[in-house]
């Protein structure tokens, strides 16, 4: 099965292939680590997931390495560690077990690597050494800086020249830069901050450095794919290359780039001031905008309903029509063994990550009955696995409430009292159940939105 990626590098879809065959390397840009992932973090983590499954698909679990890295140093830590009178280290711990748990609840796998930049100091120290030797960095004012003119390729990744880049970025000005674009690869530390030692003194690496020190000590000058938000084409992804290249010239850094698109909430952008800005656990918990749970696989399944290159906008009604999409299909394939992937579902997902294809031909099996290869070609995409499941009610929590319901029925009909039908039939469409009562008695269907914690007290 050939893959087929659009390369951000060339602006052209390509044919993938991996340098080793046996060690397929993947590296993505992960989360600064001061508070919990927000709606838009999930995407970039769920859209390479999927490329992860698809490559361990093709070429084997054994012969691919995922790293996906922890920013652990940096301002904004700083700035909650004074705002809360909390240690850095608390903090950057918490916040890590945050992430992990919150994206295994819409079904990211663990990657192979999850390195954090404060354990790979004396490898940036390393790397901006080279830099200065090789006259790509100078130092100034007890900072390192990576000089921009001296990389002519700079600009090359994400199709702006120069002049562009200081137009349309916030470029910092500072007395000791040679040039505004000139970008900090090392800056001092005071004493309330966290700093190392180096040549230049007690300090921190910049932000940049983080990404080329780390992917370079595992995964070596050259690997296959590099992947991110598209708001980190530029500055961090521009300047990853610019340093990297020039620290190692005898490799090319990464061949294949992938940036997803941002996501929007209702037809806008997130924004706390417009009030729909909320966590992934804000909506697994139900403590966001409208207070309704919403299911780790159902954010999953709405995340993939759009194609990565695209801008993604979540609604609650997409939400809603996922969970009955999926009740449906777990209903389906519960006690089904699952059989090989549909080759129509891995050609969708191998055709530049087209979830929306591959969902659409999980439809197709889904209507023709076929539960082995539903079950299958969900399973790539990292849908109806055993353990994405848990937020569906076994289906004998509404086996009692029929019963229930058709004991105080058959009490009415003889009564002609139906005052606690009425009200026990309110309570159960509150909950999201779908009641039928007909001739042959009653029946109750999970719907959309159901929430079997509002039955709770119903007396």
């Amino acid at each position: 099965m050939d893959i087929q990626l659009t390369n951000t590098r060339t602006r052209r879809k390509e044919r993938f292939d991996p340098i080793d065959p046996e060690n397929v390397r993947l590296y993505v840009c992960g989360p600064t680590v001061y508070d919990r992932a927000h709606l838009g973090n999930a995407r970039p983590a769920i859209v390479f997931d999927v490329l992860y499954r698809l490559l361990r698909e093709v070429y084997g679990p054994g012969h691919v390495t995922y790293v996906r890295n922890f920013t652990d140093v940096d301002d904004k830590i700083n700035a909650k560690a004074s705002e809360t009178g909390r240690a850095i280290g608390e903090i950057t711990e918490e916040t890590i077990g945050w992430y992990l748990d919150d994206m295994g609840a819409v079904g990211v796998l663990e990657p192979d690597e999850m390195p954090r930049a404060t354990r790979y100091i004396p490898q940036m120290v390393e790397m901006i050494a080279g830099l200065i030797e090789k006259g790509f960095a100078y130092e100034a004012e007890g900072h390192v800086l990576f000089s921009v003119g001296a990389y002519p390729e700079y600009g090359r990744l994400s199709g702006r020249s120069v002049d562009d880049m200081i137009a349309g970025a916030r470029v910092e000005v500072a007395p000791y830069k040679r040039d505004p674009m000139d970008f900090v690869l090392w800056k001092p530390s005071d004493a309330g901050v966290p700093g190392w030692d180096s040549p230049w003194g007690r300090g921190r690496p910049g932000w940049h450095i983080e990404c080329s020190a780390m992917s370079y000590a595992l995964l070596g000058a050259t690997f296959d794919i590099h992947g991110g938000g598209n708001d980190l084409m530029f500055p961090h992804h521009e300047n990853e290359v610019a340093q990297s290249c020039c620290a190692h010239p005898e490799g090319d850094f990464a061949r294949y780039w992938l940036h997803n698109e941002m996501l929007q909430v209702e037809g806008k952008k997130m924004s706390k001031s417009l009030g729909n800005f909320f966590t992934v656990r804000d909506l697994l918990d139900g403590s966001g905008p409208g207070g309704a749970k919403v299911p780790g696989e159902v954010v999953r399944f709405v995340m993939l309903s759009t194609h990565y290159r695209k801008p993604m906008d979540w609604t609650a009604e997409k939400a809603a029509e996922t969970e009955a999409v999926l009740r449906k299909w777990r209903a389906m394939v519960e006690g089904v063994e699952a059989g090989p992937v549909p080759e129509a579902v891995l050609g969708a997902v191998a055709d530049d990550l087209n979830t929306a294809g591959a969902i659409a031909e999980l439809h197709r099996l889904a209507s023709s009955g076929d539960a082995a290869g539903l079950k299958a070609g969900a399973g790539l995409l990292g849908l109806l696995g055993d353990g994405m499941g848990d937020w569906i009610a076994p289906a004998a929590d509404l086996s009692e409430w029929e019963e229930r319901l058709a004991l105080v029925r058959t009490e009415a009909m003889q009564s002609k009292d139906f005052s606690e039908v009425d009200r026990l039939k309110a309570a159960l469409l509150a909950a999201g159940v779908e009641v039928r009562m007909s001739k042959a008695g009653v029946e109750l269907l999970p719907g959309k939105g159901f929430d079997p914690a509002k039955l709770e007290g119903v007396a």
